[in-house]
This record gives C-alpha cells, structure tokens and sequence, in this order.
C-alpha cells in the first residue's frame, strides 16, 4: 500500500489518535515513569532500551570529593593592601616597626597574598603564601616578604 499522506498527518486534528476513549494514554501512567525508571526488579521492560540507547548510563562513575574537603584559598591583592592601609594600621593589622610598615596578612584571614595591583610604599608583608608576582612588586617597592 502507498501512503500518500504521512502517517503523522493522519491523525491531526484527532482528540484521540486513534487509542479510543480519551482517557487512555492521556498521562505519564502510560509512560511507565521518567529517565531511568523501570529499570530495578522488573528490569527487562527497559533493559534493552538502555543497551542500545543510553548505555553511558549504566553504573556509578567518577569521584566527587564531599563538600567539606572543598577548600579555597582567602585571597588579597596588593591593591587592597595599599588602599586600606589607614584602616589596618588603625586596627592593629599593621604596625610601624624600625621606620617601616609591617602588614600581617594572616591575622586578616588571608592565606595568599597576590600581585594584582600596584604597590607605592616600602611594606614588609606577613603572609603564609605570596605569588611570586607579589612578591617581585614588592620588593621593587623596597618592601620585603615574611612567610609565616
């Protein structure tokens, strides 16, 4: 037999496509459930469904570290540092030892100190990590590094 119109044509226009009353295939009962489902005790309904069509998602794959082992560094920039100098000094972060300014990064939180920014004044800066970036910014301030 030809079919001269296309068989999703025929039913256009049709409240039930062909399955009788309106009810029936109407919800996701008839679906038999969402992605994976049906695929537990009862698995031949769709076994063969996920062999050939979505056989990546057989199985558990990859490692997720648990969300209290993430860890990300508390960062500064040298430009932080040179605007609020005042207020470190006021509040006891920096200090002025022998003629210079010793900021100490680590009573602030801060565990790397990078060198975005630019640095005008010589300050002997107190950290546990400094970029290498920083630390040249730095010193060609005629500051100076303590790692802690």
């Amino acid at each position: 037999m030809i079919r001269r119109k296309r068989k999703v044509r025929k039913f256009r226009g049709s409240h039930t496509h062909g399955w009788g009353c309106k009810k029936k295939h109407r919800g996701g009962g008839s679906r038999g459930g969402k992605g994976m489902a049906g695929t537990g005790k009862r698995k031949d309904q769709k076994w063969t469904w996920v062999i050939k069509y979505a056989p990546d998602r057989l199985g558990k794959r990859g490692f997720h570290r648990p969300k209290v082992l993430h860890y990300t560094p508390q960062t500064i920039n040298l430009r932080d540092i040179e605007e609020n100098l005042q207020l470190f000094l006021d509040t006891g972060i920096a200090h002025e030892e022998e003629g210079r300014l010793v900021v100490d990064t680590t009573q602030l939180g801060v565990d790397k100190v990078l060198g975005s920014g630019e640095i005008t004044r010589s300050l002997v800066v107190k950290a546990y990590y400094v970029t290498p970036k920083a630390e040249e910014k730095i010193k060609a301030a005629g500051g100076e590094v303590l790692l802690a």
